[in-house]
């Protein structure tokens, strides 16, 4: 009976060990993003980051977001780091948030009256218009850092 319950026992711990470890074979690789931003000319609010998986709601319709932060401003510049995103196409978009409002404010004609920036820094004018996600997208396959300036006014 004893060597029954042995044999039964080391059955059953090598189907569990192999459960876990197929768990761990077939879980998707995710990667670690670090968006840079660059050019904070204010010493107060915050720089608020969305990271954007989809066309859709991109630059600035926060609930479209798939991951977000808003990090204190203190210096010129500000890094942070986005876990556990699989492998794809991203896009970021960040405000330099003075009324802690966690938007991008406009004035009446819809341009930026706070310091805005997207990833790939496209042009960023009248003529432009709003930044798509296709011009802003970048591929994350490894763990990827990009960089972005802050604007403080349209292109020319």
């Amino acid at each position: 009976m004893m060597l029954k319950l042995s044999k039964f026992t080391s059955f059953v711990l090598a189907a569990l060990a192999s459960i876990s470890s197929a768990k761990i074979v077939n879980a998707a690789p995710t990667q670690t993003l670090t968006v840079v931003v660059n050019g904070i000319q204010h010493q107060k609010g915050e720089i608020c980051i969305g990271v954007y998986s989809k066309e859709k709601g991109f630059p600035s319709n926060t609930s479209n977001v798939l991951q977000s932060s808003c990090t204190k401003i203190t210096g010129s510049t500000v890094k942070q780091q986005f876990s556990g995103l699989k492998p794809g196409n991203y896009a970021v978009a960040i405000v330099d948030d003075q009324n802690g409002d966690r938007k991008l404010n406009k004035d009446f004609f819809g341009i930026p009256t706070e310091g805005f920036g997207v990833s790939n820094n496209p042009t960023v004018s009248i003529q432009t218009g709003t930044p798509k996600f296709r011009d802003a997208s970048f591929s994350v396959s490894k763990n990827t850092t990009i960089n972005i300036n802050v604007k403080y006014s349209l292109d020319p």
